[in-house]
């Protein structure tokens, strides 16, 4: 077989020959199965070396690392690892025992035809060094499915060996541009409520891997149409075809994942230069704020507090995807028939916690999430309002940088309720508000959160309190007393401070 692979280099190639010559001596067959070869048919680079071997492989792994001068990793039944480091080059081997006595017996048990191809390490190596045909094995013609981007299983009961891979079908399909077929496809309907019997980290692992991919809700509605969306989010049940008010395009489960689509949308607008969003179809004022936002998240990026790439992250993606999820148990109706959800971030905030703790995320990633939800209504509150200082200094005392953050998924929410009706007035104020809460909050932060004149613990000491919520309460309204201009001493602060706990203990 005569193909154009991709391209190695010198180093991986010596340590290729190094562990080929190892099988060699140990009389053992070895074979580069699995992605590793699917990545080099496709031409395209990867990490890990997949080598399935005949006979002991962890024993033979563990050899194999003390030969190259390298690391030895026992992962679990299926593979070891072997880590090998030459200079600053580094080369990842997956050892994995062969199922059954012949390479094709453990090709038929693999998942996807196009992960059940192997080429015997020497041939590789001799194609690589004297240009030998490549000894392709390929029992179930992973070759030509992968040649007409075909995503097709090995056999129909691979998903219920193991359940995780209807989420590796549909990150395949996503990375590779690959079609799954109609067979396969009626298999993940069919297994989908055993998705959950995965392991909660290896599910993490797949999601966010879906996730960061561009076109996310495109994955997620495939995801729902096969049923495994629920599986993983049955929080989510209920809002299925749930209406919403007038304002709302979508019910609730199609404007969480509009939402998503909304905040990718944004994300690639302020990765367009100046110039570009200029020539995009918008209005005059929507440009120039659009604009604004963006000089301000560079400004943001450059002292710290903002990384664009937050914005296409995982995370991001879940809490645009989360932030409505408390709506489905406060959907009320009055007698006028109008709908409501009051309460819904509040409520929202203990099941997206559940769902983030299900899905073994990090504390910061389940923190994102949980700020989010909570508040994510306060931005388009604030457009409908005068906007004091105050209320800004509130927003940003209650969420640090991560009003920004709140901010930025709140337009996306707005972006989403509409579909594909106009833009109403609402949107451009809100657009607005974000741009004054980010300009206060970026350029004018030591105003409107000046350093405190005076800690918790002096305090308590000078008025004789105790610790409790009321220490709290007064350090925030000298705060705010000290952020208006009102107060400059800590001096002014203590006589507030009097003032104020003698006004509370007289109305008590």
């Amino acid at each position: 077989m005569q193909r154009e692979l991709y391209k190695i280099d010198s180093l991986t190639l010596h340590v290729l020959q190094r562990v080929a010559s190892y099988f060699s001596d140990h009389h053992t067959r070895a074979y580069l199965v699995g992605g590793a070869l699917r990545n080099l048919l496709l031409g395209e680079s990867f990490t890990d070396w997949d080598i399935a071997v005949h006979g002991d492989a962890p024993r033979l792994a563990r050899r194999l690392a003390d030969k190259l001068h390298g690391y030895y990793a026992y992962m679990n039944e299926k593979a070891s690892r072997v880590v090998v480091k030459e200079d600053a080059h580094g080369l990842s081997l997956d050892i994995s025992p062969m199922l059954g006595d012949v390479i094709e017996e453990d090709l038929r048990q693999r998942d996807f035809t196009v992960n059940a191809m192997a080429v015997p390490l020497d041939n590789l190596i001799q194609h690589f060094t004297t240009a030998a045909p490549l000894t392709l094995i390929d029992p179930l013609q992973g070759l030509d499915d992968l040649d007409a981007r075909i995503l097709r299983a090995c056999n129909e009961g691979i998903f219920r060996h193991d359940p995780l891979r209807m989420l590796r079908a549909v990150r395949f399909m996503a990375r590779y541009r690959l079609t799954i077929e109609s067979h396969t496809q009626k298999f993940i309907s069919r297994d989908s409520s055993l998705l959950p019997r995965a392991a909660s980290e290896r599910i993490h692992e797949e999601l966010y891997t879906i996730l960061r991919l561009p076109g996310a809700t495109e994955r997620l509605r495939f995801l729902d149409q096969h049923g495994l969306f629920t599986a993983l989010f049955p929080e989510f049940i209920a809002a299925r075809g749930m209406p919403q008010p007038a304002l709302h395009y979508w019910d609730v489960l199609e404007h969480s994942l509009e939402s998503v689509a909304a905040l990718e949308h944004l994300a690639s607008l302020w990765q367009q230069s100046p110039q570009e969003i200029a020539c995009s179809p918008l209005e005059n004022s929507e440009q120039h704020d659009l604009q604004e936002v963006r000089t301000l998240l560079e400004q943001a990026e450059q002292e710290g507090i903002f990384q664009f790439t937050q914005l296409t992250a995982p995370p991001m993606k879940l809490a645009a995807l989360l932030h409505d999820i408390g709506k489905p148990v406060t959907y009320a109706v009055d007698d006028e028939g109008n709908i409501h959800f009051y309460g819904h971030p509040q409520a929202g905030v203990p099941l997206a916690q559940q769902i983030m703790q299900r899905l073994s995320a990090s504390t910061h990633d389940r923190r994102l999430v949980q700020q989010v939800v909570a508040h994510h209504m306060r931005p388009g509150q604030l457009s409908q309002t005068t906007i004091t200082e105050r209320a800004i200094r509130r927003y940003f005392v209650e969420l640090g940088p991560a009003g920004i953050i709140v901010a930025l998924v709140s337009l996306a929410d707005h972006l989403a309720m509409r579909g594909p009706e106009p833009l109403a007035r609402t949107w451009y104020n809100h657009l607005a508000t974000v741009r004054l809460l980010l300009t206060r909050y970026i350029r004018e932060r030591e105003r409107i959160l000046p350093p405190r004149i005076i800690q918790a613990e002096e305090l308590m000491r000078r008025l004789k309190i105790a610790p409790g919520p009321l220490v709290g309460q007064l350090l925030d309204y000298i705060a705010e007393a000290q952020a208006e201009g009102l107060i400059h001493s800590k001096d002014d602060a203590l006589w507030l401070a009097e003032e104020k706990l003698q006004q509370s203990q007289a109305e008590s």
